[in-house]
């Protein structure tokens, strides 16, 4: 298993366009105070609404700029109801991958009916919207249940992005026939850095410098994938997207040792 040009780090760029039902906010969010059980969170929804209305397209303008393709993984809830957005992230070069139907339905707790349901309609809100059934899967929180990848195979997924138990792709087998198992990192991506555990803006491209200035540093030099990631509607907005366009420049700037490429890439390369 080698990557082009004998580059050893495989970094893969990926964009997250999440969606919630109407009943539902995101779990996590800028305001600190614990609302009363059962109140929907409206200042959540507002929050994470900002990811479809401006900051998915600042995210396409600072790929393009800096000539990235990265991986979409779009909210099946999203595609139906913002299908031109959807044509837009297709026509710019940028693969669109299944993010669940939506972010707070967790594969994990679903039955096997609700879970099949689920994704039965975000294959055809995807296929819908892009023309093309998608063919990778990132499950809510990174969370699936012990038959989604079965489930994914039989629905002819080629890769399926809910691992993290090892360095590089690798075929999977199921009893529906195989598919890739792409892994994801989170030591750079937004959520926990940002969100989560509270970090200024510049920590994400901080902590993508110190992996890159290291890398070298570990021997005997071993392949592996590292991600670097965000979301429309938290570093698509302006603090954000400046450390976003920093960390991909950072990418540009290691091209002796990093292939800049994404998880649609690894899982095809891969199968």
């Amino acid at each position: 298993m080698s990557f082009p040009h004998a580059r050893s780090l495989a970094v893969s760029v990926s964009v997250m366009l999440e969606g919630w039902t109407d009943n539902a906010a995101p779990g996590v969010g800028p305001m600190g105070n614990v609302l009363k059980a059962g109140t929907l969170d409206l200042q959540g929804r507002s929050w994470a609404a900002y990811g479809v209305n401006a900051g998915a397209f600042r995210l396409l303008d600072v790929l393009a700029n800096a000539k990235v393709s990265a991986v979409f993984y779009i909210s099946g809830i999203l595609a139906e109801r913002h299908p031109d957005l959807v044509r837009v992230i297709a026509a710019a070069g940028h693969p669109v991958a299944a993010h669940g139907w939506a972010q707070e339905i967790i594969p994990a707790t679903q039955t096997e009916a609700e879970e099949r349901d689920d994704l039965h309609r975000c294959i055809a809100a995807l296929e819908s919207a892009n023309g093309k059934r998608p063919e990778g899967w990132l499950s809510p929180r990174c969370t699936p249940s012990a038959r989604t990848t079965d489930l994914l195979a039989h629905h002819g997924f080629l890769w399926h992005a809910d691992y993290f138990d090892h360095d590089l792709p690798r075929p999977v087998q199921t009893p529906s026939g195989p598919i890739t198992a792409v892994p994801f990192t989170m030591e750079v991506n937004d959520m926990p850095l940002y969100v989560r555990y509270g970090n200024e803006p510049e920590a994400y491209t901080r902590t993508l410098a110190r992996i890159l200035d290291g890398w070298s540093d570990l021997k005997p030099v071993r392949h592996a994938c590292l991600d670097v990631t965000v979301h429309a509607h938290v570093f698509g907005r302006p603090f954000g997207a400046i450390e976003f366009a920093r960390s991909l420049a950072l990418l540009a700037a290691h091209e002796a040792t990093v292939w800049t490429t994404n998880h649609d890439v690894l899982g095809k390369m891969f199968a």
